[in-house]
């Protein structure tokens, strides 16, 4: 038990003397040990009180040859400790700063993966997921010979998926509600927009279903021309999805559709 007191209070003592050895650094004059310090708490992975001592040295050391070492650190901080917008702007301030860098490559890579790293979840809002996308272009189109290429196009991939996903649920979300006339809106620009996503035959059925749920709910001198439209949105989910698992309930649609539109020409002739 002695032992492990004695051990405790050891370590207490060493972490005290540590952090008033880092204070004394932190209120001294002498820039030098604060870039020496700041270097040894990076390497010890402490990036919280490196990025005090770099935030000092950037203005101390700025237009030195250590300067672009000490600006790299703390944008590197900062995505070391996850704080991801943070270490977006100081990469790209890097980049800008130090164009001519060997770092420079890696910072704009960064900065995009950052703004990749702080996309949300579909259900929320994407302006950082297409932000993530313009960015992780920008890099491809300044260093298309690079070897991060690949994995920039794969980001890209995922971020658009999350974008379909955002865009499909969204409209669905109006025929969930019965916003029939809002789905079709919402359902045809999310189709327009993304036409190979894998949301593509289960929005081309909504667009069957809220089209044929707009024409049986609107007054009598709208239904001919919407349950017209209802069967134009039919015919092209058959031809685009012949085999799909939603043929059947569709083809019930067109033949309600089709006795509906009859009843009417019989009424009017």
């Amino acid at each position: 038990m002695n032992k492990k007191i004695f051990g405790f209070i050891a370590i207490l003592y060493i972490s005290l003397a540590a952090c008033s050895d880092y204070q004394k650094v932190l209120k001294s004059g002498d820039p030098e040990k604060k870039y020496t310090m700041a270097n040894t708490l990076y390497e010890k992975e402490d990036y919280t009180r490196a990025l005090s001592l770099y935030e000092i040295l950037m203005n101390l050391y700025k237009g030195t040859d250590k300067g672009e070492e000490v600006m790299y650190k703390y944008a590197n901080c900062y995505y070391l400790t996850d704080d991801y917008i943070m270490a977006g702007y100081y990469f790209r301030k890097f980049a800008a700063t130090y164009p001519a860098s060997e770092r420079t490559e890696e910072a704009l890579f960064l900065s995009a993966y950052c703004y990749f790293l702080d996309s949300p979840r579909p259900s929320l809002d994407q302006e950082n997921t297409e932000k993530a996308i313009r960015e992780l272009q920008l890099f491809i189109r300044r260093f298309p010979n690079s070897t991060r290429v690949a994995e920039c196009n794969d980001l890209i991939d995922k971020l658009r998926s999350k974008l379909e996903q955002k865009s499909y649920e969204s409209s669905r979300l109006y025929y969930d509600l019965g916003y029939f006339k809002s789905a079709n809106i919402a359902l045809r620009n999310s189709m327009n927009k993304f036409p190979d996503s894998k949301y593509t035959e289960m929005t081309n059925y909504l667009l069957v279903l809220s089209n044929y749920e707009l024409a049986k709910t609107s007054i009598e001198s709208k239904q001919k021309e919407r349950f017209t439209n209802t069967l134009k949105e039919y015919k092209s989910f058959k031809e685009r999805f012949p085999q799909s698992q939603f043929a059947k309930d569709a083809d019930d649609i067109a033949k309600d559709c089709e006795k509906q539109l009859n009843k009417m020409n019989k009424k009017n002739s």
